[in-house]
């Protein structure tokens, strides 16, 4: 039988810079294959031209046997070739059935294909409301809405770049029972993921990109989740160092009896929200996607407003003001939506930069000085490790890890009182995430209130020295991390 998918000496450039070198790589029918790679190994970029999205400056893709040429992801799906973007492909202002219907080809009936997400959700556990608008879903529902738009058109190839990066535990075993299915059904998969113990429990085989080459492959239940590591980054990874907190006096960031209704028809309303967070403290909240920390983070960052007294930064309340007003008090924020909230895709870093950071010397007499923007992006992209052109790359040029570090590192480098951060390492790799960890955790020791909200546990289990647990839009009593349990958390996670 001959193989599903080959693909054989493909090279891409960009202005100048190697994407992909000379990449050769087999897949055979109901393989599960892992493609393994640091932040702009050139992972996205092979996976973009097989699914025709980018065109290869040279090589040959092998499909069945037969050479094709995919100039279109039209093309790709006339072959049976899916894709889930680590960045989703879907648009904010309509219903997630018409997101879904805007990919089908052929005529369809909107009420029998809602009918039909409804049941597909309902099998693999993948729920989601067929009528909510795009821009109210939370990141970890949108990631469910783009692989339910795969299954609806049964892959024989389906390519996944970071799954499982905003969703819970529970939910990615949810998924891995359903590729594992699709597998036995004769689908290949290519997965795409940071997260090395699921390469561990998932997949067949892996091969390891670096700096846009094939550096190796190997069988991953045969290796540690370390040697793995240690293939994609060329040295061992660093533990992170979590120092004693000495927190202040007083607290820097609280939130008192917070009730609030959501916009959302389907959101969800916020009930007696109250938190803690003391200078020198990081302070974590776990939660299943969709439980209210969308709307949390609109209240905390300014987007939403609320009744006086509700919260309060330094002892001061804030619940009044804009967003722009609270980081004049000295809150920084990470939102979990890179492209759009995090940064405007079209600009330059030097000008993102900017749009946060123009108290920083960036704006002078009320002119911009460009020579500072560019200076404070440079100083940026060099300590955070950003793989990238320079201050002058657009936001939308660079990989979804490479983003993530520039947007962490844009927020970090204004020196905070107060930082929320939303999935702080959602699609880095081991080591940049690592790195982006110990930064969190420096940054409090240096006196700062940080706020996490990430669906991985061990992310928590790793910074914080606080965890509370959102559900249905109320939230748990925190816990000391060295006293909380796995096991008690997932509970709450589930309601209980």
């Amino acid at each position: 039988m001959p193989l599903r998918l080959e693909l054989r000496s493909v090279c891409k450039r960009y202005h100048g810079s190697v994407a992909n070198d000379a990449v050769s790589l087999r897949l055979e029918a109901g393989e599960i294959h892992a493609l393994l790679g640091e932040n702009g190994a050139g992972k996205s970029t092979l996976m973009k031209i097989l699914y025709g999205a980018v065109q290869a400056d040279a090589g040959e893709i092998l499909w069945e046997g037969r050479p094709v040429r995919i100039a279109s992801p039209g093309d790709a799906r006339k072959l049976g070739i899916g894709m889930v973007y680590q960045h989703f492909s879907l648009f904010e202002n309509v219903t997630v059935a018409e997101n879904i219907a805007l990919a089908l080809d052929g005529p369809f009936r909107l009420a029998a294909l809602r009918a039909r997400l409804a049941d597909l959700g309902e099998r693999y556990g993948l729920r989601v409301e067929p009528e909510r608008l795009l821009h109210h879903l939370s990141v970890g529902e949108r990631q469910r809405v783009e692989i339910l738009r795969c299954l609806l058109q049964a892959p024989r190839l389906l390519i996944l770049d970071e799954p499982t990066a905003v969703l819970t535990p529970q939910e990615a075993q949810s998924l891995f029972g359903v590729l594992r299915r699709l597998a036995a059904e004769g689908c290949s998969i290519v997965y795409i993921s940071h997260r090395l113990e699921e390469i561990r429990e998932l997949c067949d085989r892996a091969t390891v990109l670096r700096a846009g080459r094939v550096v190796g492959s190997c069988r991953p239940r045969e290796a540690t989740a370390a040697e793995l590591a240690r293939l994609m980054v060329g040295a061992d990874v660093p533990p992170v160092l979590r120092p004693a907190a000495l927190p202040s006096a007083v607290p820097r960031l609280e939130v008192c009896g917070l009730s609030r209704p959501a916009d959302d028809p389907f959101g969800i309303d916020l009930e007696g929200v109250s938190l803690q967070v003391k200078g020198g403290e990081v302070f974590g909240i776990a939660g299943v996607s969709g439980n209210g920390q969308a709307e949390l983070l609109a209240v905390l960052s300014g987007q939403a407003r609320t009744a006086p007294g509700r919260v309060r930064i330094d002892g001061r309340d804030v619940g009044h003001l804009t967003a722009a007003a609270r980081r004049s008090r000295g809150l920084a924020y990470v939102p979990e939506d890179r492209l759009g909230t995090g940064t405007a895709p079209t600009l330059s870093l030097a000008d993102n930069g900017l749009l946060t950071a123009h108290r920083a010397g960036l704006v002078r007499r009320g002119f911009i000085d460009r020579s500072r923007c560019e200076a404070f992006a440079r100083e940026v992209i060099r300590h955070y490790d950003v793989r990238c052109s320079g201050p002058g790359a657009t936001a939308r040029q660079l990989s979804g890890g490479n983003l993530q570090k520039f947007i962490v590192g844009r927020e970090l480098t204004q020196s905070p009182h107060v930082l929320l951060v939303a999935q702080p390492t959602w699609g880095v790799d081991v080591a940049a995430a690592a790195f982006l960890r110990q930064q969190l955790v420096s940054l409090s020791r240096r006196g700062a209130a940080v706020l996490v909200i990430s669906e991985e546990l061990d992310e928590l289990f790793e910074i914080c020295d606080f965890i509370a647990v959102i559900h249905a839009g109320r939230l748990s009593d925190p816990q000391p991390v060295a006293q909380a349990q796995r096991d008690s958390i997932g509970l709450l996670m589930a309601g209980a």
